[in-house]
């Protein structure tokens, strides 16, 4: 169907949303992309790609753009929660002839990806129902607009409207951990990616460039503490490493809890659901704009080499569902070793916890 003039609606404007839109694009078509928040909602927080992210950058011809922003990073380090050695991973090696893996701003990829997606987005547009037509999608948005599509795609994330409004499924399900979020000018020196390893909780330290170092902390549970930074040195106060100077250079703290996302089906009739909105997991795999750039390219290659706009969707959840149900799984096994206690987790984690860790994303190795 490359080139053929479908009328596709993209609803979400983040790095789903936009990696669809660009591959669209690549592939002949011309997507209206609408988004409920106004144009000025940015999230200025930090991003890690692991490197089939890059390859998915790569295939939408956008890793050159991406190139000048943030960091490359080259290993990980976890340390136990006294700032001592557990092992390391080497990502150069681990994701050789698949991509390097970078952190960077969140502002700076959006920013590329809305270029790269032509940067037209209809912001302020909520859409309020959704006719599901024989051979096309009826929406309505939330100013008494109505547009008839021949395909409308759900990027709005693992709250997303479009889901519930294709009746595809209900909220998300909580993943049972409050995450901490924050961007520090001025910290320690920090030149790789470390992970300090607790009791139920870690603490998470990335360099994206400019002296920026992005912070990611985590602990089992559901409930969001009224003062997030009180709760972050009452968490971490006594641990090694960066984190004591870290949590002297915080200033603005984001706290949220993390949601899971599992379907049935990620289709019905001519709405699609891509992104966190059909398979959203917990970040512990710093999985999620990786799974949206890879959900981009193999839908944009299902629309091209199908004969129909069904037998593309089909095409396109059989190739993707392995891959995110395979990040779902491993993100449950890595999720699962903050309940083991650190005199047993430790020990094991020295001795081969590079391997453990590196077998996360051995099917991710593989082609899309």
């Amino acid at each position: 169907m490359r080139g053929s003039p479908l009328r596709i609606l993209v609803v979400g404007a983040g790095i789903a949303g936009l990696s669809v839109a660009r591959a669209l694009r690549l592939a002949g078509f011309r997507p209206d992309v609408t988004d409920k928040a106004p144009s000025n909602e940015l999230d200025d927080g930090g991003l890690y790609l692991p490197g089939n992210a890059a390859r998915a950058l790569h295939r939408l011809d956008l890793d050159g753009p991406v190139r000048p922003f943030g960091q490359v990073i080259h290993r990980q380090r976890f340390l136990d929660a006294a700032g001592l050695p557990l092992c390391e991973v080497d990502l150069d090696a681990l994701w050789a002839g698949v991509g390097e893996c970078r952190a960077l701003s969140r502002c700076d990829l959006h920013r590329v990806l809305l270029s790269g997606a032509g940067g037209a987005v209809r912001h302020g547009a909520e859409v309020c129902s959704i006719d599901l037509l024989p051979t096309s999608v009826g929406v309505t948005f939330v100013d008494g607009t109505w547009s008839e599509y021949d395909l409308v795609i759900g990027a709005d994330g693992p709250r997303s409207s479009i889901r519930a409004l294709a009746a595809l499924g209900g909220p998300p399900r909580p993943a049972g951990q409050v995450v901490y979020r924050s961007i520090v000018r001025d910290g320690p020196a920090v030149d790789e990616w470390t992970a300090l390893l607790g009791q139920r909780s870690g603490f998470l330290v990335v360099p994206i460039g400019a002296g920026r170092l992005h912070c990611y902390a985590d602990e089992a549970g559901t409930e969001v503490p009224a003062d997030p930074r009180a709760r972050l040195v009452e968490l971490f106060g006594d641990y090694g490493g960066p984190v004591p100077e870290v949590l002297d250079a915080l200033d603005q703290v984001h706290v949220s809890t993390t949601d899971e996302v599992e379907l049935g089906r990620w289709y019905r009739g001519r709405v699609l659901l891509v992104g966190d909105a059909a398979h959203a997991t917990a970040p512990t795999l710093s999985q999620g704009a990786a799974m949206a750039l890879e959900d981009a390219v193999v839908l944009a290659e299902s629309l091209h080499a199908a004969n129909s706009v069904e037998a593309a969707l089909t095409a396109y959840e059989s190739r993707r569902r392995p891959r995110t149900r395979w990040v779902r799984d491993r993100t449950r096994d890595r999720n699962r070793t903050r309940d083991v206690p650190p005199a047993l987790r430790d020990p094991l984690l020295r001795g081969r916890g590079d391997r453990i860790f590196g077998e996360h994303y051995r099917l991710l190795l593989g082609p899309l």
